[in-house]
């Protein structure tokens, strides 16, 4: 009973299998509400990070009690539920399409990563779409913790919240393949990731190695796997891919933020080493 009543509320209400992504409609639909929203994020966060520098001493943070862990649980639910509507819709849409696949000879797993020419962003899977796109933004405020209790500015973060809503954005404008993995991955990672960062933020231990470094890497390996898949289905299959140019600008982006994330993780391993050797020279002597 309780299975069927959630099977119900993540696949097959009216609201989701009628979803349609329009302009008119859709809140946050807009290009200039885009390119709005990530200038307001940005500038947002270089002003808190100027006032907190101009007003208070370097080395003194702003306590935020329990706020950050109250919004690590909450993103953590949110993508939770995400992953689970996402995956339901996905084996809705497949089962009750199976005389397509049968026609034009694809399976359920091409059909994950490519979606046939002609495929209008509407109905359960673009449903899910969209409310990822809408988590972005509150996945934002977590740059806003980072500030006010680190007293600095990542720009990394700053790069990668900015791409991912962009990258989001376009999944729904130009109806994009790879967009049901790649949000079954990134929201899989994101309860994971977000859970444990609630885990610490209430005293519990943390791990005895850098699992949301380890769980970023998984994921940008699981995506670039996936990208090289939908690039050999696209020139495999008769017509190719929908949305193959905003995949490409996708690719793009996400080539770049990979190269920066690698060259932190190195950093970040080089650092530990020159820690460790430096403790051990320290012993001996």
């Amino acid at each position: 009973m309780m299975i069927s009543t959630l099977t119900y509320y993540l696949s097959e209400h009216p609201s989701i299998i009628n979803f349609r992504w329009s302009h008119a409609q859709s809140w946050g639909s807009t290009w200039s509400f885009l390119f709005c929203s990530i200038a307001l994020y940005l500038t947002l966060a270089l002003l808190l990070h100027f006032l907190l520098s101009l007003f208070l001493r370097r080395n003194r943070s702003v306590s935020l009690g329990p706020i950050p862990a109250v919004h690590s649980l909450s993103m953590s639910v949110i993508s939770a539920t995400i992953f689970a509507g996402i995956l339901l819709s996905s084996a809705s849409e497949i089962r009750e399409t199976r005389w397509f696949f049968r026609r034009t000879k694809t399976t359920p797993f091409q059909w994950l990563l490519c979606f046939p020419l002609g495929t209008r962003p509407s109905g359960r899977v673009f449903f899910w779409s969209y409310i990822f796109y809408l988590s972005r933004f509150v996945h934002m405020l977590r740059t806003f913790f980072t500030i006010l209790r680190r007293r600095r500015i990542i720009f990394f973060q700053l790069f990668y919240n900015s791409i991912l809503t962009f990258t989001s954005f376009l999944w729904l404008e130009f109806s994009q393949s790879f967009q049901v993995l790649a949000i079954l991955f990134t929201t899989l990672v994101c309860s994971v990731v977000y859970g444990y960062r609630f885990w610490t933020g209430i005293g519990l231990p943390s791990a005895c190695f850098p699992l949301v470094v380890n769980c970023q890497m998984v994921l940008m390996g699981c995506n670039l796997v996936c990208h090289v898949g939908v690039l050999l289905l696209h020139f495999m299959k008769n017509g190719g891919c929908n949305g193959i140019r905003a995949w490409v600008f996708n690719s793009v982006l996400n080539g770049a933020i990979l190269l920066l994330f690698l060259k932190f993780y190195v950093k970040m391993v080089s650092d530990k080493r020159k820690n460790k050797f430096a403790k051990l020279a320290t012993k001996e002597l």
